[in-house]
């Protein structure tokens, strides 16, 4: 009986480990960490009382989307989903997510006040630009990766057209 087209559900998702090996695996992984490390570090300062740390804030939730598609991706949900086209879907988030962290890092940057060495947040605050940086630089390098968004890479959604067309 043929199962995936017919209706019927098909094969249970498997986690695919050549994406962990492969540079979008990598960079995905990256990101939800860093991200995970500017939201921590600014979570834990008194960011509602400065506007700025509450922008920082709302742009590093990011990372949970990120931990979303990298999920997606690993267990090779995308192909379920062959509609929807993935590598284009994933250069528009990487791109979003670079021009906001962008401004976050700016605005983080930009907010630490090299007088303010006495208070108890300022490493904290200066960490969480540091980790911005870090972290628009890997939303960058996914952004402009050609074989993540051309879908010409050897990642599991370079099959969604060859299988299902």
């Amino acid at each position: 009986m043929a199962r995936g087209r017919s209706g019927s559900p098909g094969p249970a998702a498997a986690p695919d480990g050549a994406f962990l090996l492969s540079p979008l695996g990598g960079l995905m992984g990256a990101q939800a960490v860093l991200g995970l490390l500017v939201w921590a570090l600014i979570a834990d300062t008194t960011y509602y009382l400065h506007a700025a740390y509450g922008w920082v804030m709302f742009v590093s939730i990011f990372w949970i989307v990120t931990v979303l598609f990298f999920v997606t991706y690993l267990l090779q949900l995308q192909l379920k989903f062959y509609v929807i086209p993935w590598p284009l879907v994933l250069m528009i988030f990487n791109a979003t997510a670079t021009v906001l962290y962008t401004t976050a890092f700016v605005t983080c940057a930009a907010a630490v006040q090299p007088t303010s060495w006495w208070q108890w947040d300022y490493n904290r605050r200066a960490a969480a630009s540091f980790f911005a940086c870090l972290v628009m630089i890997t939303y960058g390098a996914s952004t402009f990766s050609f074989r993540a968004w051309k879908g010409l890479g050897s990642h599991a959604a370079t099959s969604q057209v060859t299988d299902h067309a």
